[in-house]
């Protein structure tokens, strides 16, 4: 168990990154705190940040779509729902997380911690929500939307453009170094259609053995997609 000051001295670290000092600090424990951890310490009453993820998602959907319709008036309904699925995803909440160094300060039970939970991306994403419901809860809405756009303002205007690009396969090599698992194979295991209109589908290789498959327009995009549901499957182990 994480001692009194080491806890101390993540928040007061984590506090100078996103450049707020809570003035509730149980709201920044509770957003640090894995499920894992809180049930490895049930005697001393750790609760989750499960709750607290629930509610910053809902912040960070409000903030989002309120953002997309107050800047860009000529989209539609189906427009804006598609951008914000662009932006609020784990991918994006990953890498808001990997900005912060969320994963430094995150309070893991001992066997998530064994596994590289401290780098899966689910977690990152679901500690990035939960630090938006504290900050929610802590300073206001207005403190919570200072956060959101300072991190994701540029992937919004990316999406709006259709430059966003989830480089999956960079992000799971990542993920796989962290855990020690270093050779990564990728396959084209199978081509269908006619020339003009062919689908790829790529195979996922980890030290030899099969991981997600992908399917896409080119070989590319198929391994994309192949590492992207590769991903999906490492953050549920």
């Amino acid at each position: 168990m994480e001692k009194l000051g080491e806890i101390t001295k993540k928040i007061e670290e984590l506090e100078k990154i996103i450049q707020y000092t809570f003035k509730d600090k149980n709201n920044i424990i509770l957003a640090l705190t894995h499920s894992s951890y809180a049930n490895e310490y049930k005697n001393l009453k750790f609760t989750s940040n499960e709750r607290l993820e629930f509610l910053g998602d809902t912040v960070l959907n409000m903030i989002i779509s309120e953002e997309i319709y107050t800047k860009y008036n000529d989209l539609s309904e189906g427009e804006m729902t598609k951008f914000r699925s662009n932006v609020i995803c784990e991918t994006s909440l990953a890498k808001c997380a990997k900005n912060i160094n969320i994963g430094k300060y995150l309070l893991l039970g001992k066997g998530e911690e064994n596994t590289g939970g401290r780098y899966r991306v689910s977690i990152l994403s679901d500690a990035v929500e939960a630090l938006i419901g504290a900050l929610y809860l802590d300073a206001g809405l207005e403190m919570a939307k200072n956060f959101v756009l300072d991190q994701m303002g540029e992937m919004i205007e990316k999406s709006i453009k259709g430059i966003i690009f989830m480089d999956y396969k960079t992000q799971l090599q990542e993920i796989l170094q962290k855990g020690n698992e270093k050779r990564v194979v990728y396959e084209i295991v199978a081509e269908k259609g006619p020339d003009h209109d062919k689908v790829f589908i790529s195979q996922v290789k980890i030290d030899g053995k099969p991981a997600g498959k992908g399917k896409g327009k080119t070989k590319k995009e198929a391994e994309q997609m192949a590492a992207k549901e590769t991903i999906k499957a490492l953050g549920n182990k």
